[in-house]
């Protein structure tokens, strides 16, 4: 597509089922910092990294001792690792580019989300939210847990009793639903069943400040903008609401503990809801007024302009897209199964969802080519005419016609190894960045008596992933060669 000749007054957001992916049942995605690599976790313990440019199957990451679904997958800040959380109550970290396991622990619950600390780029910690306890912080490298507070204690000062290495009695008396780090992993950002936004110093294992969210519901969701600006929070009230971030991005926690040195009175949770004010800002509420839809898997797109949640009804696959001033702009309905995970491409205006059958369905844009947009003096024709040329037209006139002189200097030398950085990045560039991984080329199949087959180089043997238009090409006779996979099989007989 030439994007010089795309309309720029189309909506920058997906419209239609570009094609899909199958490998297995896959329950969880997530793309690296560059939307170059797609992991998907499956239902038999194994995690498949898609390269998302080509379509095709890079690498799959499988550890003997886990058969059990995976729960959620993470990228590390560089792409070099990958955590995965199972349903045996295991945590597995990997080294994405060797394809081997680094470490696993398991803990006492099944962890339904595990992200890994945004502020390394060979993180040891993460972020753990088991089934039925009170999320975590994990040392991958020792083994050893801190549990985090979930609800304010009745005490002056405002500090949660330490439960560090150890489980509390009994059920806690607020489960929380969610948390996740922020952007530099400074500060983790709590939901309970309160319906209260807690900022906790993970460090320390105090809670530094205290939202509460209106309507005092369950919140089930908490996800932070790409940026870093923005959160979001998904709550049993079946509403969507949208917070500005007043602290700075960097050294968060500095800001924090100077908020609190300026307000002297009063204490204790009043004092924690008077820092919280200064932490986070209501900006939008988003919901179904009609259908009064709960939401699943809410989250912003690359550059936090655009807000998607999926339906959480039975047997429907509608994806809801709003922009960040709460307009519903586009409900995109897909095949008539569940919706289990969703995710915007970090760059492009692309969203990954999962299915309950397993698989992943790619929505992109559909362009539409407007010349007329960028030239105002092209003419678009309904149908051919018959164009008659002045007579001048054609005319060489060497006296008025002057040539443009360039100012560029054709003896500078043009740098074409340096990498540019994207709008939204915060990469070091001293790090390097892990964007693909390298084809494996896969032996050719030996010939047979009466016919040969050959096959070239292909990423992986069980890449079977195509399209309802790639099948009916197949079955129309026609050799399909789709996006969505890099196998090219060719086939040919021989005299017998």
């Amino acid at each position: 597509m030439n994007a010089p000749i795309i309309d720029p007054l189309q909506g920058d957001f997906p419209e239609v089922i570009e094609e899909y992916l199958e490998h297995g049942v896959m329950k969880c995605i997530a793309f690296n910092r560059r939307g170059t690599l797609l992991a998907a976790g499956c239902s038999d313990g194994s995690c498949v990294i898609w390269d998302f440019e080509t379509r095709g199957i890079a690498k799959v990451l499988r550890d003997k001792e886990c058969v059990a679904a995976i729960t959620s997958v993470c990228w590390s800040k560089y792409g070099h690792r990958i955590l995965v959380s199972a349903a045996d109550k295991s945590l597995t970290l990997w080294d994405v580019l060797k394809g081997e396991k680094i470490t696993r622990i398991v803990l006492q619950q099944t962890p339904l989300q595990a992200r890994l600390h945004p502020g390394s780029s060979t993180p040891s910690l993460c972020l753990a939210c088991p089934l039925s306890s009170a999320p975590m912080i994990v040392d991958l490298s020792t083994g050893s847990t801190s549990i985090l507070p979930i609800a304010v204690p009745d005490v002056a000062n405002g500090i949660a009793p330490s439960s560090r290495n150890k489980y509390s009695d009994g059920t806690p008396p607020f489960t929380p639903t969610a948390a996740c780090f922020n952007k530099y992993g400074d500060l983790v950002y709590v939901g309970n069943s309160k319906g209260e936004i807690l900022v906790i110093d993970h460090k320390s294992n105090q809670i530094r400040a205290l939202v509460p969210v209106s309507g005092a519901a369950v919140i089930k969701n908490i996800v932070f903008s790409r940026n870093g600006q923005y959160l979001l929070t998904n709550s049993n009230d079946r509403t969507i609401r949208i917070y500005d971030n007043l602290l700075p991005l960097k050294n968060g926690l500095e800001a924090l503990v100077d908020i609190e040195k300026g307000i002297a009175e009063p204490n204790g949770i009043e004092k924690m809801k008077m820092v919280g004010s200064k932490c986070l800002a209501l900006f939008r509420e988003f919901q179904d007024s009609i259908t009064k839809m709960h939401w699943k898997a809410p989250c912003f797109s690359g550059d936090g302009e655009w807000v998607i949640a999926g339906s959480a009804s039975k047997g429907e696959h509608k994806i809801y897209i709003w922009d960040r001033a709460g307009y519903l702009v586009k409900i995109l309905e897909g095949p008539k199964e569940a919706l289990i995970d969703l995710a915007w491409h970090p760059v492009h205006p692309i969203i990954v969802s999962v299915s309950l059958t397993g698989w992943v369905y790619i929505w992109a844009k559909d362009y539409t080519e407007n010349w007329s947009a960028f030239a105002p003096d092209f003419k678009e024709l309904e149908e051919n005419e018959e164009y008659v040329e002045r007579e001048d037209e054609f005319d060489l006139n060497t006296e008025t016609e002057k040539v443009k002189e360039s100012n560029i200097n054709e003896d500078e030398e043009v740098d074409i190894v340096a990498v540019d950085k994207d709008a939204f990045s915060d990469s070091d560039m001293s790090q390097e960045e892990l964007c693909f991984l390298p084809a494996i080329p896969c032996p050719d199949v030996p010939e047979r008596q009466g016919k040969c087959v050959g096959s070239s180089s292909k990423l992986m043997d069980r890449n079977h992933s195509g399209s309802p238009l790639s099948e009916e090409a197949m079955q129309n006779g026609q050799a399909a060669n789709h996006a969505s996979s890099p196998l090219e099989v060719k086939v040919c007989l021989c005299d017998s």
